[in-house]
């Protein structure tokens, strides 16, 4: 066995619960938690980037700071403390020029953090380069991830009747057009990996963000990569599709040096697998897992209570596994057989035998069956979870399954993109508007959110497939690429809010950096705190005599009588284009607004003059919502 002792990257705090529910555990349910890790010793800890800065702010109107601090005060010595950066868009949805995200990586070294896992959504190894060497020279560990993805599913087209040269030439039918070349090849990631440890980079990460690497795959593709890197590789996957345990199975046989878990009860499903299931695997295998397995017990004992505080965010709340200690004590000998089933056929590269073994495995501790409908559509876990909540929100959960569908669709078209943030939001709104389009009877991509339109134009980057230049020219009017430029990135104001005592929005440098990573997100989390240190302020303050106020009478609502532009989908007013009495054209652009966590532009499906504004700035709006009324 190549391996005797297995490193673990615990994603329990981090990945798990933005895989299963969606990034929602607060920071209360966190600090619960993090004694318990002191004793565990896990190699690392992913404990932020991903999700969690949009998300902490967004929904739990907490600062990721604190969260980043919180979490090194706790285990700072003792584990490794690491967080996801989407490298040129860092944890936004947007590239981003140098100076940000060197001023991000300095403040979160300066915090606590340790091991910066760096991936590009498009492979693009130019936006990585700067964010390793950063990394390194700030003092942190730069660890590279290779995002996995595979070739399309299309089948090949049926021979074509006698029409061609062959045809007509030699009697039957023309044959078949070659296959498309494969573009995801072992060669492909392995070139990637090796050009990313030349850069500097301390680790490889294979990232499977979707779970799509099938056991026979990483039966190939691991040992090239061993065989080619000198720097540790370390595997992260999801159990979705049903290949995730397996996979990483097939992966400490073949020699990986750490992989990625989560602690029971935030692990399988559409997270990365059950760090207890991989121990028992490697209890037979002679392999020690580097982790105290009985510390593990401990925080697995109180991950059920925060799981329970995620029930509103949790796919999977009526089907939850099996309590693992009595399970384990329980289990038959047909599921101990199929442990041992599971390692002889990952061994002699038996996949089906090896999948049925695991599957079994799973199905007796109560984990979900395979899901088909992410498999068929090769989607990350976290970005089907976000998906289902988004649409939960906007109240049309009944879209998701059109949408899933169109994916495959939507990816092609934009250049068969790898699926992980930011390109797997941008797709997955894309495949929602493209879903809601379709329904209304409008041409595909009526409505394109402004991400979509950036990568078809060629802002994130070179695509591993060129885009059409005849889509690119109807997404973006003109069939040119069109690089991202860093010099049109506008640094965010930072306004003065008369309204709580005229303070700065933004206070300090940590507080101004998540301005200029998520405008949107961070004015309102920022507006929210000093509101609330303005009212501290002012209960703590010697009380005025009360003033007596006159009553206002509310003004009669005036009805609605001309026509209306109305909300495509649902979401958040950013900004509104336009004002009463100005004349629209149709096709004009006349707000913004966030909705899947994209900024789409809504533009005029009529002309006219504007008569009134039915929505202001900030207001959530519902999808058919009326939003401006014409004369």
């Amino acid at each position: 066995m190549a391996n005797k002792k297995l490193k673990i990257r615990d994603l329990t705090l981090r990945d798990g619960q933005q895989s299963l529910f969606a990034t929602r555990m607060k920071q209360e349910n966190i600090d619960a938690l993090l004694p318990l890790y002191r004793d565990a010793h896990f190699y690392i800890m992913e404990v932020w980037g991903g999700a969690v800065p949009d998300s902490v702010m967004r929904y739990l109107g907490e600062s990721p700071w604190e969260r980043l601090r919180a979490c090194s005060k706790a285990m700072k010595g003792i584990s490794l403390l690491s967080a996801l950066s989407r490298g040129r868009n860092l944890f936004g949805y947007v590239p981003y020029p140098d100076y940000v995200l060197e001023g991000f990586y300095k403040e979160a070294i300066k915090n606590g953090l340790n091991v910066m896992r760096i991936f590009d959504a498009l492979n693009d190894i130019n936006n990585i380069r700067e964010s390793i060497r950063m990394i390194n020279e700030l003092g942190g560990i730069a660890d590279a991830a290779v995002c996995y993805t595979v070739d399309p599913k299309d089948e090949a087209p049926a021979p074509v009747k006698k029409k061609g040269f062959f045809a007509r030439l030699f009697g039957g039918s023309d044959p078949a057009p070659a296959a498309p070349e494969k573009i995801f090849t072992d060669e492909y990631f392995v070139e990637k990996a090796k050009e990313m440890e030349r850069l500097g980079a301390k680790m490889i990460t294979l990232k499977d963000m979707a779970g799509l690497v099938n056991p026979a795959r990483i039966f190939s593709l691991m040992p090239k990569l061993k065989q080619a890197l000198t720097v540790p590789v370390d595997f992260h996957t999801h159990c979705t599709p049903g290949y995730g345990l397996a996979a990483v199975l097939t992966a400490i046989i073949k020699g990986v040096d750490i992989v990625d878990t989560n602690i029971w009860w935030f692990g399988g499903g559409s997270a990365a697998p059950a760090i207890e299931l991989v121990w028992i695997f490697c209890q037979k295998l002679g392999i020690e897992v580097d982790v105290n397995m009985e510390a593990v017990a401990n925080i697995r004992a109180k991950l059920k209570d925060a799981r329970k505080a995620l029930a509103a965010f949790d796919l999977n709340k009526d089907k939850w596994p099996k309590d693992f200690d009595e399970a384990y004590k329980a289990m038959p000998a047909d599921i101990d057989a199929a442990f041992d089933a599971a390692i002889k056929a990952a061994t002699e590269n038996r996949e089906q035998d090896l999948l049925d073994a695991c599957h079994k495995i799973e199905a007796y501790f109560g984990f979900p069956k395979p899901n088909e409908l992410v498999k068929n559509a090769e989607v990350p876990g976290g970005m089907y979870s976000n998906m289902v909540a988004n649409l939960r929100q906007l109240n049309s959960e009944d879209v998701l399954e059109e949408a899933m569908a169109l994916i495959p669709k939507v990816r092609r078209d934009a250049g068969l993109v790898p699926l992980v943030t930011p390109t797997s939001q941008i797709v997955g709104s894309q495949a929602v508007a493209l879903a809601l389009d379709r329904r209304k009877g409008a041409p595909d991509y009526t409505n394109k959110n402004n991400q979509f339109v950036a990568l078809v134009k060629g802002e994130y980057g070179k695509t591993p497939v060129p885009v059409d230049p005849a889509f690119r020219e109807q997404i973006t009017g003109n069939a040119a690429e069109t690089p991202y430029d860093v010099n049109s990135y506008r640094k965010p104001a930072n306004p003065e809010l008369p309204e709580f005592g005229g303070v700065k929005l933004a206070q300090n440098d940590e507080e101004y950096l998540l301005l200029q990573l998520l405008p949107a997100v961070a004015t309102g989390f920022l507006k929210n705190k000093r509101k609330a240190e303005f009212e501290a302020a002012k209960a703590a303050a010697p009380a005025e005599a009360p003033k007596a106020e006159a009553k206002k009478e509310e003004a009669p609502k005036e009805v609605i009588t001309g026509p209306c532009l109305k909300a495509p989908m649902g979401g958040t007013v950013i900004e509104i284009l336009v004002k009463p009495g100005d004349k629209v054209k149709a096709g004009q652009n006349v707000l913004v607004y966030e909705a899947m966590k994209m900024e789409n532009d809504l533009a005029s499906d009529q002309e006219g003059v504007v008569k009134r504004i039915l929505i202001a700035e900030n207001d959530v709006i519902g999808t058919d919502q009326p939003l401006i009324e014409f004369e």
